[in-house]
């Protein structure tokens, strides 16, 4: 697949990251970046950022870096996410992603997402695994 379709085909994410409201701002084979703005839709009971948007904001980031890094013909999937929190992210202020590529194997690759908070400081770090397969969608 040549880089043109893998940025056009990791670019364009799928509904539910779209409705978390996360926006990519950089992609390359080694390194993803995106941002989403915390809303009373996405905060816990404490007025903070949930720690489920969190690691979706995370697995959204690390699984378009993967797509990056796709030979033709096959498809990524998360096979293992580990998070840690680390500080919490009021209302109103934007969660900061970067997913780097510590492992672009054959058929698992390894990326480290730091979520920021508007100040610079981690909020979380997620260690996610993903597997390259073959898709076949049933039918």
């Amino acid at each position: 697949m040549k880089l043109d379709d893998r940025i056009t085909k990791a670019s364009t994410l799928p509904a539910f990251p779209e409705m978390l409201g996360i926006e990519l701002l950089e992609i390359t084979a080694e390194r993803v970046v995106g941002q989403m703005l915390v809303t009373d839709k996405l905060a816990n009971r404490n007025g903070v950022l949930h720690g489920g948007a969190l690691i979706s904001l995370a697995d959204t980031l690390g699984g378009t870096g993967a797509v990056m890094n796709l030979p033709p013909g096959k498809t990524t999937t998360t096979i293992e996410s580990k998070t840690n929190f680390l500080r919490a992210i009021p209302l109103g202020q934007t969660a900061t992603g970067t997913a780097v590529c510590l492992h672009p194997g054959r058929t698992t690759s390894l990326w480290q997402t730091t979520i920021s908070r508007p100040d610079g400081k981690a909020a979380a770090i997620v260690l996610q695994t993903q597997l390259v397969i073959d898709w076949r969608a049933e039918g």
